[in-house]
């Protein structure tokens, strides 16, 4: 293996070939312990969860292309197992296999399409439920633009996610008041993160998607260790500062 230290290393103060006593010596060592312990080789399980009713297929199609930024933002650090969860159609609620690799779930994305129907997101929050009880859920992502719910019963479902340490990770197209409402408090009550995307910032959304990746791995400290502006951010919603 190399010992040639990349540009990005050095900028970000983690070339130690050079002896140095200072306090930026220090912080450097510093962040190069945490990101070793925090990107060891560690496995996580997520679930993606998606709206895949009618006024759904733009956004389904925009998730097919990114969600490879899950797996890439891990990379060797250490192993994400993905489950794809979607509803749609007349009380249709279906979940794939946990899968290991970006094309894997990709084919199984590109053989589903959208259906008109109402909202089920109760459902994907029982299953969640379901699904940690059989082996340690991280995170479940949820991507959607409508509800029409009775919400008493999903902050119940949030709530056991919370206590469950099953944090949700809510993801928001457009400005329905009373979707806004019930995703924020889903997100509060599951200590997990709530935001809004539109569907031309298919960048931003891949982005937070692999952050999401890696703290389903990690946990805060390997977001702190990568550092980026999409992990500062998200810390700064499970934090309670956003």
């Amino acid at each position: 293996m190399s010992d040639r230290k990349t540009p990005a290393e050095i900028r970000n103060g983690t070339d130690v070939s050079k002896p140095r006593s200072d306090k930026s010596a220090i912080d450097a060592f510093v962040r190069q312990a945490r990101a070793i312990a925090a990107t060891g080789e560690r496995s996580g399980r997520l679930i993606l969860a998606i709206d895949a009713t009618m006024s759904r297929q733009p956004t389904w199609d925009l998730a097919c292309e990114i969600q490879a930024e899950m797996f890439d933002a891990v990379g060797g650090t250490g192993s994400l197992s993905v489950q794809l969860v979607y509803y749609r159609g007349y009380g249709e609620c279906a979940a794939s296999q946990f899968v290991t690799n970006t094309n894997a779930l990709k084919t199984l994305m590109t053989r589903i399409d959208c259906r008109g129907g109402r909202t089920q997101l109760g459902k994907v929050l029982s299953h969640a439920l379901k699904e940690n009880a059989r082996g340690k859920v991280n995170a479940l992502v949820f991507i959607g633009d409508a509800m029409e719910e009775n919400v008493d019963v999903l902050a119940e479902r949030a709530g056991e996610l919370g206590l469950k340490n099953v944090p949700v990770f809510v993801f928001q197209e457009g400005h329905d008041p009373v979707a806004s409402r019930a995703f924020k408090d889903i997100a509060r009550l599951s200590k997990g993160a709530w935001f809004r995307f539109d569907r031309n910032a298919a960048d931003a959304l891949a982005k937070l998607l692999g952050a999401v990746a890696v703290y389903a791995t990690g946990g805060l400290p390997a977001l702190e260790a990568r550092g980026r502006r999409e992990d500062r951010l998200m810390i700064g919603h499970l934090s309670g500062k956003k």
